[in-house]
């Protein structure tokens, strides 16, 4: 733990925007280099300008792999472009526009040349592609996600699909470049092995020859969108806004610098609610932010630390008053939620997931009556019960949010959430809203909830704990060589050999997610009263073991060390 974190940035954390920008254009990756090349993780392709492993070269390469993916796929409709408010965003978007231009593609972008949270861009190509028409999604679109596309008579041309433009909640210094297609979400491995593969071709072959009109130009051939209209006033069909009205819940929600800035004024207006944008500053360099667990500046709305000054605004005064009922932020692209109560503080992302489930499967009742919920196999035990409690099917998945992608589209899914405060469910009618994390609509259902029950989300989690016991959660990382995250990512079942797991017995050793029979990369192995995961990181030579126990603390404990000698065990055999 940093000794400055939860305290306020100063000078010399913030970034040269300058000298950022000038990396990007001057800085060429070295193909050879593993560090250097494209790579998409969970949430697309991320990096620094500084340490040219976000450059230029990168976004012309992969916007032209992304141009030939989507031609042989036939998808020939619109292209949704979208930037979140770091620094390297406009510049990659900028050459993505050259690049897609050029290969003479739709090119739709913000039509007031601004910002675009995540959800507000997965939106549009849903919509787009028939969401929210008496129709519904088009079937081909829908056949992609479920992976029925050979037993699909449909066509493909026309269907719509986009490019976001962020690293979430990363670091200033930090891009991140991601593909959605036509299914509105992030895409799978299909997609994105084949793009990251092309792209690394043409950085090989010298991406300097990849064709592209000046922007200045390419500009001028693209179409306004209004991004922020469809976005605002569709959220009539997500959230009763009637309800908070007439509650009169006071509402500080801080975009954190992030692109909801311009949209959450935009929602206080059209929907008459009281509604204060807490901090509408914009600035890449992100001043204003208290530093993270670390000491770096980090947009994570669900850390108590980069929400420090949100926290503190929320205590009560002398005599018991605060400034709102629900303080929310959110992170750079606003797919992600952080929820402030008066009476609870900071929400873990874990209970409000459980107490957002279970109002939900409560109180929409356009919903399909067995329509499951969607979890992450690192996401809280007590999701499990209170999903048991309300007669609803669990269905837990690996982590990323592409997992929730077909249950979403078709409706058999109505809520899809993960650990790391990400979630979206359906509209009212039980009809898709978005197939990507959404923090706003995360974030507004807060303020319906105390509206509706006349209790906080952290009153309802101190009621879940009463009925369903309360847990203690904690992620920690475990040393790992690159050979032995290689082995953990294949192990089997078979090459667990324990039966027991802080003194209980085992009763399920997974590499494979219950839900969909995916493969976890890792392992996950439960008890009656505790589990763990352990997964290999992506960036460090550590793995991440997640774990929870619902008998202690201490007991949490115990199943962290007794994690560590499982996984040791099973990566010597």
């Amino acid at each position: 733990m940093n000794e400055r974190a939860g305290m306020p940035a100063g000078p010399e954390d913030l970034i040269d925007v300058d000298a950022l920008i000038a990396a990007y254009y001057s800085l060429t990756p070295d193909p050879s280099n593993p560090a250097q090349q494209v790579m998409f993780g969970t949430s697309g392709h991320r990096g620094s300008a500084f340490d040219a492993a976000f450059n230029e070269a990168h976004i012309a390469a992969t916007t032209q792999a992304i141009v030939e993916y989507r031609r042989a796929q036939g998808f020939d409709g619109p292209l949704f472009i979208g930037r979140d408010t770091h620094a390297l965003s406009e510049p990659a978007e900028r050459t993505a526009v050259e690049v897609l231009v050029a290969n003479g593609v739709d090119v739709r972008v913000d039509s007031r040349g601004s910002y675009t949270p995540t959800p507000a861009i997965s939106l549009a190509i849903l919509v787009a592609n028939g969401a929210g028409s008496p129709e519904g999604v088009r079937p081909d679109a829908v056949a992609l996600a479920s992976g029925t596309t050979e037993s699909c008579t449909c066509v493909r041309s026309g269907l719509a699909d986009g490019i976001v433009i962020t690293p979430s909640h990363n670091p200033p210094r930090d891009g991140g470049f991601k593909y959605n297609p036509p299914t509105g979400g992030p895409a799978g491995t299909e997609a994105t092995s084949v793009i990251a593969a092309r792209a690394n071709e043409l950085l090989a072959q010298g991406w300097e020859k990849i064709a592209r009109v000046p922007y200045e130009e390419a500009k001028t051939q693209v179409t306004s969108f209004d991004f922020r209209a469809l976005y605002v006033e569709s959220l009539a069909q997500m959230i009763d806004f009637e309800a908070i009205r007439r509650a009169g819940v006071r509402i500080g929600a801080d975009p954190m610098g992030g692109a909801s800035a311009e949209y959450w004024s935009e929602i206080a207006s059209y929907y008459n609610i009281d509604l204060t944008v807490v901090n509408p500053k914009v600035d890449p360099r992100w001043p204003f932010m208290t530093l993270d667990w670390d000491g770096k500046i980090r947009m994570d709305c669900s850390s108590p630390y980069a929400m420090a000054s949100l926290r503190e605004r929320m205590l009560p005064t002398c005599d018991g008053s605060v400034p709102f009922d629900i303080a929310t932020g959110n992170d750079a692209d606003s797919d992600r939620h952080g929820i402030v109560t008066p009476d609870g503080g900071l929400m873990n992302p874990n209970h409000y997931l459980a107490v957002a489930i279970e109002y939900l499967f409560t109180h929409r009742p356009g919903w399909a009556k067995d329509a499951g919920v969607g979890k992450t196999l690192v996401s809280s035990s007590l999701i499990d019960r209170v999903v048991a409690g309300i007669c609803r099917e669990i269905v837990e998945v690996p982590v990323g949010f592409k997992w929730f992608v077909p249950g979403l589209l078709s409706g058999s899914l109505g809520f899809g959430g993960e650990e790391s405060a990400g979630g979206s469910f359906l509209r009212m009618d039980g009809s898709v809203w978005t197939t990507d994390k959404d923090g706003l609509v995360m974030d507004l259902l807060a303020a319906e909830i105390l509206a509706v029950t006349g209790k906080s989300p952290s009153q309802l989690h101190r009621e879940q704990v009463e009925r369903y016991g309360d847990s203690s959660y904690a992620r920690i990382d475990a040393a790992a060589s690159k050979e032995e995250k290689v082995k953990l990512s294949k192990l089997s079942p078979a090459d667990i050999t324990a039966t027991h797991l802080a003194g209980e017995a085992i009763t399920a050793a997974l590499t494979a997610a219950p839900g969909n029979g995916a493969a976890i990369g890792g392992l996950k192995v439960t008890t009656e009263n505790a589990w763990f995961a352990a997964r290999p990181s992506g960036t460090e030579d550590v793995y991440k073991i997640y774990a929870e126990s619902f008998l202690s603390s201490e007991h949490l404990a115990d199943v962290q060390d007794s994690a560590k000698t499982l996984v040791t065990a099973a990566l010597g055999k």
